[in-house]
């Protein structure tokens, strides 16, 4: 391995700064420079990093280094320290309009919970089946956010938006028929909302959309704190 500061420079400070980790964007980066990062943050175990968009040779690069890692294969997320902290804040909820849109919800969710906050993970309630969604009403009005991982039409945003006082974050994803333009579709929709209340994050960005959501979700006083 080369020196780390040949392909990186760790922003091992931010949560001092602004009260989140950085992560670990590993789709671009071969995987002997996801191995040099994990060998850096080895040395921070204050600091919950997490690797996204990780592949199998990124992940068997960065266990190399962190044998012990959390790793989510379908989610493409490992996290190190792998201990989840103690919940604080509000509740996330993070649906799964179908099975196809599990692996950028999942990422979503595993997201909120290593930044803090719980999260429950919803899954198959998608519009071609109002009925799983309306049964899920009492849960979504527990929540501080939700976020609506959708592909093809992505429609169910704007539902869930108005079945809730909560914020919703859409998150587009690129499952879809030729027309669904590899989730294009869906982000344009989700931008068009008709409810109130709806944010977009881009196409497949998990840890974006579960980023927002622990923000939203955070403690806003002592009596949130566990």
């Amino acid at each position: 391995m080369g020196e780390l500061s040949d392909i990186a420079d760790l922003d091992l400070d931010r949560t001092a700064r602004r009260g989140y980790p950085e992560a670990v964007f590993c789709a671009g980066k071969t995987p002997d420079q996801v191995g040099r990062i994990a060998a850096a943050v080895r040395e921070r175990p204050d600091v919950t990093t997490l690797f996204t968009r990780a592949g199998s040779e990124h992940a068997a690069a960065v266990l190399a280094e962190l044998p012990d890692a959390a790793h989510d294969v379908e989610a493409g997320l490992l996290a190190w320290p792998p201990a989840l902290p103690t919940p604080a804040g509000g509740l996330v909820v993070v649906l799964a309009a179908g099975t196809s849109d599990l692996p950028v919800a999942r990422e979503a969710h595993l997201t909120a919970r290593y930044l803090g906050r719980e999260s429950e993970l919803v899954v198959d309630v998608g519009v071609a089946g109002l009925h799983r969604v309306l049964a899920r009403v009492d849960l979504l009005r527990r929540a501080r956010v939700v976020v609506v991982a959708a592909g093809m039409d992505g429609a169910l945003p704007s539902v869930v938006a108005g079945l809730t006082s909560a914020p919703v974050v859409g998150l587009p994803t690129s499952v879809g028929y030729g027309a669904a333009f590899g989730g294009i579709a869906a982000l344009l929709t989700m931008l068009n909302a008709c409810a109130p209340g709806v944010s977009v994050v881009n196409i497949d960005n998990g840890y974006g959309a579960g980023h927002l959501a622990a923000q939203v979700a955070a403690p806003t006083d002592d009596r949130e704190n566990p």
